[in-house]
């Protein structure tokens, strides 16, 4: 680089310096706002207070401002940069050790490499362009800024393949490096009631309700401790005979929807008001998807060679294995999880459910709702809307194009992805098309 670049970069990041290094170390405004919620997640999974957490993201705030001053003006000679882990501490990668002080300047720790990350991320293309001829042994690569290179993740014996597909795509030398990885990557899953899950041991269940942290289920499918599959999850608590409930605490990255599949499309989930007798009422399971019928009666008991179940809803509507733990609703209510019974739905049958109030009594746990229009199911399958959307201009069957805004339950939302809206779509339930503000 030469020396006109080097005083302009170490002029405009020193410009502003003074200001941005004091606030790298101060607990100033940036976390005032923060959702109490976050404070309190953050202080739970990163081991902190609550007050460090209001600390560190004021700190992160103004570290996020400080990188990208400094990206921009040290141009090709920037080459990544990263916090601590207490992440108060910035430091910024540089390939010429010239532009050091223009980096300490802002308040920031200087660090010298020998890639850009320019260079990082063309590197990185290459693989990319080779994803598809990628081995089994890889499970995926990424750029790591702290060693200043890319790392291609590689399974036990896989490593001679991992480096000849490397080669292959013309990554050699020490720009790329090979790293021994047990990681099984797999796609992250909305929760949504109907759909089916993997119990333990083996088998297929379906999901009842999406609670926050997870979702409920019914008990025989699983005893307290037991691992979900798709979505991977925990069983916090089960019990069977006697009741006939569960619910699963949900891995992180899967996210609990306010919404039951109808097979196909999907209806939202907008309480949990119990029906009275007689009333109509539609069932979701991974077996036979969405079935209806009628309450028949409240607070029965069902003997199963496992025991006594008391305290069930008896209903005319069917079910078969695997649909158990499922949805029944009447309308937009949540009534409860599939138990058992008997019959089947070529032959019709007695089906009982296991009534949803006394689950989220009995574990504390919130129902996730949508809040959004009701919806009446009527014993055919057939869908019918009854209200229309509450506050705000957010409305079903639109066609919303980029920079369009809305307000919904009382919050305001920006697309990110244009599209037209159907019943099921709110906007606090569709994040992929929503950005709430």
């Amino acid at each position: 680089m030469n020396r006109k670049l080097i005083a302009a970069a170490t002029a405009a990041v020193t410009a502003a310096g003074l200001t941005i290094a004091v606030a790298l170390t101060s607990s100033a405004t940036a976390a005032d706002t923060a959702d109490p919620a976050m404070l309190a997640a953050m202080a739970r999974d990163l081991g902190i207070s609550s007050e460090q957490a209001r600390e560190r993201l004021d700190a992160e705030k103004v570290a996020g401002q400080t990188d990208a001053a400094l990206k921009s003006s040290l141009g090709s000679a920037y080459a990544g940069s990263w916090l601590d882990g207490t992440g108060r501490t910035l430091t910024v990668a540089v390939t010429d050790s010239a532009l050091a002080s223009a980096v300490r300047s802002r308040g920031a720790v200087a660090t010298t490499a020998k890639h850009s990350a320019s260079a990082l991320d063309s590197a990185k293309i290459k693989l990319d362009a080779k994803a598809t001829t990628a081995p089994d042994a890889v499970p995926g690569w990424y750029v790591d800024v702290r060693t200043n290179k890319i790392v291609v993740l590689a399974r036990s014996g896989g490593e001679a393949q991992a480096k000849a597909w490397a080669a292959e795509a013309g990554l050699r030398g020490d720009i790329v490096a090979f790293e021994a990885s047990t990681e099984d990557p797999r796609p992250l899953i909305d929760i949504i009631g109907g759909n089916a899950y993997g119990v333990p041991g083996g088998g297929r269940c379906s999901i009842g309700f999406a609670v926050e942290g997870g979702f409920v289920t019914a008990g025989h499918c699983g005893s307290t401790g037991g691992r979900t599959s798709n979505p991977g999850g925990t069983i916090q608590g089960s019990s069977f005979p006697g009741n006939d409930y569960a619910w699963v605490r949900a891995d992180a990255g899967n996210t609990p929807r306010a919404l039951v599949n109808r097979y196909p499309g999907t209806v939202p989930v907008a309480g949990s008001q119990e029906a009275p007798v007689g009333s109509s009422v539609c069932r979701s399971g991974s077996t036979t998807g969405w079935r209806c019928g009628t309450i028949q009666q409240k607070n029965a008991s069902v003997t199963y060679p496992e025991g006594t179940i008391t305290g069930l809803t008896r209903t005319n509507a069917c079910a078969e294995p695997g649909d158990s733990g499922g949805s029944w609703l009447t309308g937009d209510q949540a009534q409860g999880v599939t138990s058992g019974g008997s019959g089947n739905c070529q032959s019709g049958g007695v089906i009982y459910f296991q009534p949803l109030t006394e689950i989220l009594q009995v574990y504390n746990l919130r129902l996730v709702t949508s809040g959004g229009p009701t919806t009446t199911t009527q014993p055919t399958g057939t869908t019918t809307s009854t209200t229309t959307p509450p506050s705000g201009t957010w409305a079903a069957y639109t066609a919303y194009g980029s920079g369009a805004q809305v307000t919904y339950g009382g919050a305001t939302y920006r697309i990110i992805q244009p599209h037209t809206s159907v019943p099921g779509w709110e906007p606090p339930n569709t994040p992929a098309l929503w950005q709430r503000l």
